[in-house]
């Protein structure tokens, strides 16, 4: 990206907020951003092949799912949901392999991308850099390992309430006196399913289920937690018979 766009204030102010990026030097950002190029993706667009092995994307605005597809039976789970700030792909990064993913655009996307090489170098030249970048690292490897022990320890109901649980906001009013829900707030229910290795039927049980119980709010159309402390009890159930 060339200094005289005129977004370019706009993408460094944007890629010094990214937990990736942040408290880097101006001259480092200045750097970086002459690598990345601004593309859009509209929603629902499906991604994946040669563009996803050869670039690094970073979201400015929207929301990605990143899925993964079983071949045989048609399965599907989402291993991250990814808004403004985050990066992928981070494993073909690491490795320089490809890795079977399929980003999905939940929203119309803004995005930066730069050369999957030439962000590598960047790991090796700037310890500034990777004292960011390991810890986002660690922060996705704690999300598969959380969502790998929630499937194989947890039911559905507990999973789910978990999931709801991670994305809300403590003490953010969401206007209607609950506490507001990031990320996932207005996603279809067959997504949640696919979030939590359920169905779309066992989903619209729960949520229902929660909604008369009053620990989410029945009137708003989105998630909205009305209480907090019922939703960690549900949370922080073991494995039952469902």
């Amino acid at each position: 990206m060339k200094t005289d766009s005129p977004l370019y204030l706009h993408y460094k102010k944007k890629l010094s907020q990214s937990p990736v990026f942040s408290g880097l030097s101006d001259e480092i950002l200045a750097d970086m951003l002459g690598e990345f190029h601004h593309t859009t993706w509209r929603q629902g667009v499906v991604t994946g092949g040669v563009s996803l092995t050869e670039r690094f994307y970073l979201i400015i605005d929207g929301r990605v799912k990143i899925q993964r597809i079983d071949a045989a039976s048609g399965n599907r789970i989402t291993l991250f949901l990814l808004g403004p700030g985050d990066g992928f792909d981070v494993i073909s990064l690491l490795d320089n392999q490809p890795h079977e993913i399929l980003p999905v655009a939940l929203d119309d996307l803004q995005l930066l991308s730069a050369p999957r090489q030439t962000v590598r170098e960047w790991i090796s030249l700037h310890p500034e850099f990777n004292r960011n970048f390991l810890p986002y690292l660690g922060e996705q490897m704690r999300t598969i390992e959380e969502l790998a022990t929630d499937l194989a320890t947890k039911d559905t109901l507990t999973r789910l309430a978990r999931l709801i649980l991670r994305h809300t906001i403590p003490g953010a009013s969401s206007g209607q006196g609950g506490h507001s829900v990031r990320l996932i707030h207005d996603l279809h229910h067959d997504a949640l399913a696919h979030m939590i290795g359920a169905t779309r039927q066992v989903v619209n049980k729960h949520l229902r289920a929660m909604r008369n119980q009053g620990i989410l709010d029945r009137d708003s159309h989105h998630l909205v937690v009305a209480e907090l402390g019922a939703l960690k009890e549900k949370a922080e159930k073991f494995l039952s018979r469902e």
